[in-house]
């Protein structure tokens, strides 16, 4: 019974202890958090004629009505609501977007109660992917100031017809300091990684080429390049297109550091493809933000959002992100993706 007690009162003190080193960690250090979240087809129930969206309708195969995207509005803007939290309580500042269908969807996003008071504002531009899906980014105009916005287009060279998602620039002021954000959906690997590999090649060229633009100006520029990217922080177009690596001892000049290639690495997974994680949705910055003395803002950890309420419980598919639709059919949950996010911190005055 004392043994008992004993350890009670050992797990309460080291509960004690790890709150106030949190605590004083954040009174030493301003806190950031950078994320990014592919919301699995967040589309309205109207008709485009335009793109592709007949299965989101009231009358396609999904049966998409008012009540599913209602649904599908509150468990998205709950799970951004959640996500870094446990370091600030204003949550993400920025956070990229993938797999929506309009600006319509944004401004409906936003104005949910679940995250209506952090303010958040949308940079969108449309892309010309088939399906209709579009990145965005969102920010909280509390952290950062915009600056400029451009979209770029991705080309394969000897495929004139390809189309995909646009790549966005967001450059600005974090809470004073400059920085930059690229946010991406790379082309799937629909029809084999193998034929569908060119085009993520060129996306990873594209975005490469948005980058060192970015330091051909300012060579401690810091870049954050986010994203679904359909590809692993261990294919050739991560690591010899973008040259994007994940062990800092390693980096050689003009290198890019990949903070998911650990938690790839670990057997950690944003998505579950033929029941294998794997990290897809990654977040890659440039030198100037790797840890240094944090008298600006610099890399601290990258963190993969996998609360329990964003999983899959029971069955063979246990562990998996909870999705909107499991098998054509509703079933109510967020996204076959889980956010990621990294966390800059920068000494308090």
């Amino acid at each position: 019974m004392k043994k008992a007690s004993f350890a009670i009162l050992l797990t309460a003190v080291l509960c004690l202890l790890v709150n106030v080193v949190r605590s004083q960690e954040q009174q030493a250090y301003k806190i950031g958090l950078v994320g990014f979240y592919n919301l699995e087809n967040l589309f309205d129930t109207i008709n485009d004629p335009l793109i592709n969206d007949e299965e989101f309708l009231p009358d396609g195969v999904n049966q998409w009505n008012t009540e599913k995207y209602l649904a599908k509005l509150h468990n998205m803007a709950y799970a951004i609501s959640t996500i870094g939290t446990d370091y600030t309580p204003d949550g993400v500042a920025v956070l990229g977007l993938s797999e929506i269908e309009n600006r319509h969807v944004l401004e409906d996003l936003v104005a949910q109660p679940e995250i209506a008071n952090r303010n958040y504002q949308i940079i969108h531009y449309d892309s010309p992917d088939r399906r209709g899906v579009d990145v965005a980014m969102l920010y909280n105009p509390k952290y950062l100031t915009v600056t400029g916005t451009k979209s770029y287009r991705t080309v394969v060279p000897d495929e004139p017809d390809f189309i995909t998602r646009d790549q966005l620039l967001v450059s600005g002021l974090f809470d004073g300091e400059p920085m930059h954000f690229v946010v991406m959906h790379w082309p799937s690997r629909y029809g084999g990684e193998k034929r569908s590999l060119p085009g993520r090649l060129a996306a990873a060229t594209l975005c490469r080429h948005i980058t060192d633009s970015l330091l051909a100006e300012d060579p401690n520029a810091k870049v954050i390049m986010m994203g679904d990217f359909n590809d692993y922080p261990t294919n050739k177009s991560i690591t010899r297109y973008l040259r994007a690596v994940g062990d800092r001892k390693r980096m050689k000049e003009g290198d890019f550091f990949n903070p998911m290639y650990e938690l790839h690495q670990n057997g950690i997974g944003t998505n579950y493809y033929r029941d294998v994680p794997g990290v897809l949705d990654q977040t890659i910055l440039t030198p100037a933000l790797l840890p240094g003395d944090y008298s600006t803002y610099q890399y601290k950890n990258a963190k993969v959002h996998n609360k329990e309420f964003l999983k899959q419980h029971g069955g063979r598919y246990n562990g998996f992100p909870f999705r909107t639709f499991a098998g054509g059919v509703w079933a109510g949950g967020y996204s076959d993706h889980f956010p990621v996010y990294v966390i800059l911190l920068k000494k308090a005055e």
